[in-house]
């Protein structure tokens, strides 16, 4: 860069026509140069430069990226080393690339397939045998033909399992230890005739769900929430959980079976009970919501927080207006705190964030064009006077309203918005003196009311470990996943407020992936 800050605060159109030619085309030569370096800043990404993935915005992240695992990248590097390989060959000795199925992609690139072990590819079994600590056996106790007791009748062993627990060591010691336990089932027969089997308990089927819950698996329900606990509260990624665990307990569980903890106890902490959600959600007051992207495989969805004093409901999916009707209705009774998304300005009940005003306004007071450092210190100013003042009114209330003692000063910040938005003003004091003019009711409710919250902070902090836990795990890959994720997020101690039940409306009729309270 040539020219520093202190030199462009010094440049304007009428020191420019003052110039002579030789110099003036000397600066412009310069200032084509800074434009050009400007530029090539502004347009560097992750494919570009230095810059780390999880810098780009949720809309710019592509399913390709966010789908590609390890082996997804090193079968990718082979590929195109092997490609590089064959491009520098002769024709006749360069392999033939087979067509893809349909003829409507491109020549040459390898169709995308769903993630997972392959059709007819050899499956993985345990690496280590562990010892057996204990055995439990399952025998029926009834005929399931004629009701008839079984006890005392012969039974034999049908099949057989092995379970993965989590235990306190019986000498006190501080701690765990892994213990296995191999688990018989019996088949008994009746006098009738009748086979009775001893089966491990299964939970009905849901038509949302994928995964079941069946006490047919290898890892125990402390293991499994142990687990969840490496990868919700310690912000642990399923190769790191795995590694964890090989090391510490000398276990070997694949990356796939760890997800299927997390889904699996996700769906065991989601009961139905919407219609409490709607009564909580409908008598709270205010109820601060906010937003942050969520991408889910090579969608960019978005997880909400809405709070009240009781409640903490997170849903991920679209950033439209039918998402927040579908969950607050077109016409909701409380108050709603929110920032300057355009959707909120549909509700009539709503109170509008200063922190992003004043976290905004400092960029105008920054520029170097000087009219706008006007606009960029008055407006702070007058939103500093106005904070002191509702907090003065909270603890001592005064004769007069303060909306009407401070009229003058807002119509005089209101006269600065009109101005900004329609005179020859950079493109960001533009926009934001439009949201500060869209919004000018959201802002003066506060005066009138001052006990109602100046911002959504509450919302914020809901959402901050789940926005930390998103640049660890670049978010679920399925509508499974979104869906566990909100139902594991209630049951986190760092949310202390959070009710303990969980709600789930009807996906079909909604469009929702998942909501949780």
């Amino acid at each position: 860069m040539y020219l520093k800050d202190n030199d462009l605060r010094q440049l304007d159109e009428a020191r420019l026509d003052g110039l002579p030619r030789e110099v003036l085309r000397a600066l412009s030569k310069r200032l084509l140069s800074d434009l050009k370096e400007a530029r090539e800043r502004l347009n560097r990404s992750p494919e570009n430069s230095s810059r780390p993935p999880s810098s780009r915005a949720p809309w710019e992240r592509g399913g390709e990226s966010l789908a590609l695992g390890v082996e997804e990248e090193d079968d990718a590097s082979a590929g195109s080393a092997t490609d590089r390989v064959s491009e520098s060959a002769p024709e006749s000795e360069r392999p033939k690339r087979e067509a893809s199925v349909g003829g409507d992609s491109k020549a040459g690139v390898k169709p995308k397939g769903r993630p997972g072990r392959r059709p007819g590819h050899p499956g993985v079994s345990r690496r280590r045998v562990l010892p057996i600590d204990q055995e439990q056996s399952h025998a029926p106790s009834h005929c399931a033909g004629c009701g008839a007791a079984l006890e005392g009748l012969e039974a034999v062993a049908y099949t057989g399992r092995y379970e993965l627990e989590l235990e306190r060591p019986e000498s006190g010691n501080a701690g765990v230890v892994v213990t296995q336990t191999k688990h018989t089932y019996f088949e008994g027969r009746c006098g009738c005739g009748h086979r009775t089997r001893a089966e491990p308990g299964r939970a009905l089927a849901e038509a949302d769900w994928t995964v079941e819950l069946t006490e047919r698996h290898l890892v125990g329900p402390r293991l499994s929430s142990f687990i969840v606990a490496l990868s919700l509260r310690l912000g642990g990624s399923h190769r790191r959980i795995q590694e964890f665990l090989a090391d510490r307990f000398g276990l070997s569980l694949s990356t796939a079976l760890i997800s299927q903890c997390r889904h699996e106890l996700g769906r065991a902490l989601e009961p139905v009970v919407e219609e409490a959600l709607r009564a909580a959600l409908s008598d709270a007051e205010p109820v601060p919501v906010d937003e942050t992207g969520r991408p889910q495989h090579d969608q960019a969805l978005w997880l909400w927080a809405f709070v009240t004093a009781n409640t903490l409901l997170y849903v991920i999916g679209r950033r439209t207006r039918e998402l927040l009707h579908s969950i607050l209705g077109p016409t909701p009774s409380p108050w709603i705190m929110s920032d300057g998304y355009s959707v909120y300005r549909a509700y009539g009940h709503r109170l509008r964030c200063w922190a992003p005003i004043l976290r905004k306004a400092r960029g105008p007071a920054e520029r170097l064009h000087t009219p706008t450092q006007a606009f960029g210190r008055e407006l702070p100013s007058t939103f500093e006077t106005l904070m002191q003042a509702v907090y003065a009114a909270r603890a001592a209330p005064g004769p007069h309203g303060l909306r009407q003692t401070y009229s003058q000063r807002l119509q005089a910040l209101r006269q600065c918005c009109v101005r900004v938005a329609a005179g020859p003003y950079p493109d960001k004091a533009q926009v934001l003196a439009r949201e500060l003019r869209n919004d000018w009711d959201g802002f003066r409710v506060v005066l009138e009311h001052p006990h109602l919250p100046l911002t959504n902070n509450e919302a914020e902090r809901a959402l901050r470990p789940w926005v930390i836990l998103r640049r660890v795990s670049q978010g679920p890959r399925t509508e499974q996943g979104s869906r566990a994720f909100c139902a594991l997020a209630l049951s986190d101690r760092r949310l202390a407020s959070a009710s303990p039940r969980i709600a789930r409306p009807s996906l079909a009729a909604r469009g929702l992936t998942f909501t949780a309270f």
